[in-house]
């Protein structure tokens, strides 16, 4: 019979690694104070508490003030969409009352000069 595979770590380690995780500014710092990869911090905080990162906003101050930042920008960002869409759609109409009306413009408001 196989043995289990069990992970390098002891959960009392990753439990107290998660803990951190939440408190700290700088992860990259936090994992190579461990001695582990970034990845597998948010591995192990996913894997021990699932729920709590799902019900309400991330403990991590600095990841609460990017995840703000982020949708702001998703704001700002549908609103020159609508704007470009809108204008978009003001210089197909202008387009098509020229081809209409067979011009191509107005008419020039001063002479030639016939020199």
């Amino acid at each position: 019979m196989a043995k289990k595979r069990v992970g390098k770590f002891p959960k009392a380690f990753r439990q107290m690694a998660v803990d951190r995780l939440t408190q700290c500014d700088n992860i990259v710092t936090l994992a190579k104070e461990l001695g582990i990869s970034r990845r597998l911090l948010y591995t192990w905080r996913e894997k021990l508490e699932p729920v709590e990162r799902s019900e309400g906003p991330p403990a991590n101050s600095r990841e609460a003030t990017l995840r703000k930042e982020v949708s702001q920008l998703k704001r700002v960002l549908a609103e020159k969409v609508l704007e470009v869409d809108f204008f978009k759609g003001a210089l197909h109409t202008v387009e098509a009352r020229r081809q209409r009306n067979g011009t191509a413009g107005v008419q020039a408001s001063t002479p030639t000069s016939g020199t």
